[in-house]
């Protein structure tokens, strides 16, 4: 089993794994045909809960046996397609549209045409919300200065 850096703690400001989710690495690649939810969430370091919504949401699939969720070869690449997605700025239901179209006719070919043109859409809004951040701190550190000034006045 592969340790991949954890895809849900961006808050603790960990970096993912891109190519993994990309599946451009050797760790992307798995031999087993079938997975279990625990298998899962420790390589892609999702909760047990992550998993289970997105089962809920129907972007995941897994076969049941009693209480036992089991996940296909299929399953697991939609989990690394949706944390993409995700990593990309995308919500989940823009992931599931994305991966649905893989079954559509000539679905391979569309699904990354399509993926291409959503990718540098998304992009562009991420420039754009770089250069809005970039112009609040600016303002900020104005606006910081200036009442460490009045600060100042007051004292002296």
């Amino acid at each position: 089993m592969s340790n991949v850096k954890p895809v849900e703690t961006a808050d603790e400001g960990s970096s993912v794994d891109i190519d993994f989710l990309l599946g451009r690495s050797e760790e992307a690649a798995s031999t087993k045909s079938v997975f279990k939810i625990g298998d899962l969430s420790k390589e892609f370091g999702v909760t047990l809960r992550t998993l289970r919504f997105y089962e809920d949401r129907g972007l995941l699939s897994p076969e049941r046996r009693g209480t036992t969720r089991l996940y296909s070869r299929q399953d697991r690449t939609r989990l690394r397609l949706i944390l993409l997605a995700k990593t990309l700025g995308f919500s989940l239901t823009e992931a599931k549209q994305l991966i649905e179209i893989y079954h559509q006719p000539n679905g391979k070919r569309k699904q990354i045409e399509v993926a291409l043109e959503r990718f540098e859409e998304q992009q562009q809004i991420l420039y754009e919300q770089r250069q809005e951040i970039e112009e609040s701190i600016r303002a900020m550190t104005i606006s910081i200065d200036h009442l460490r000034q009045n600060l100042v006045e007051l004292d002296g």
